[in-house]
């Protein structure tokens, strides 16, 4: 397994919607593994913090206002390729040009509730997850030994 990882987080409409099962899902079948999760509400400085690559964008406080209004799931998913391949089973940020079949494309139809983030390359990967995790947060996978206690 690829030791490449990708921050994922559930937008509160996707919470709200009881759509996190379904996310998780897809991400599983796909191959990946989930490395780190956590319920949570984000605060304003973390969301600043996060999103500071959109500072200048009219929408910004309004995005901020959005994530900020109820939980979100933030998850690290790890496996091969899994920032590019976590991306496009996301979908287009504009769910209305996302292809059915994606996240965004089966889920949702307004750009400003678009119910989920995914990291866009390796670096904003690795600078969201130290964001949004520690170190400890983070499990590291092993295979599973099925030749078990019981023999």
């Amino acid at each position: 397994m690829s030791g490449e990882r990708t921050f994922i987080m559930i937008k509160p409409d996707g919470v709200a919607r009881g759509l996190v099962a379904k996310i998780i899902k897809r991400f599983e079948q796909r191959g990946y593994k989930l490395v780190a999760m956590k319920l949570m509400k984000a605060s304003e400085e973390l969301l600043k913090n996060h999103y500071a690559d959109l500072s200048a964008k009219p929408f910004f406080s309004k995005l901020l206002e959005f994530v900020g209004s109820g939980p979100v799931v933030a998850m690290v998913w790890e496996g091969k390729d899994v920032v590019k391949q976590g991306r496009s089973m996301l979908g287009e940020t504009n769910p209305l040009a996302s292809k059915p079949g994606s996240i965004r494309g089966d889920y949702s139809i307004d750009i400003g509730r678009n119910i989920i983030h995914g990291s866009d390359s390796i670096e904003s990967a690795k600078k969201e997850i130290s964001l949004w995790f520690n170190d400890k947060e983070l499990v590291e996978w092993k295979p599973p030994c099925y030749s078990s206690i019981y023999e």
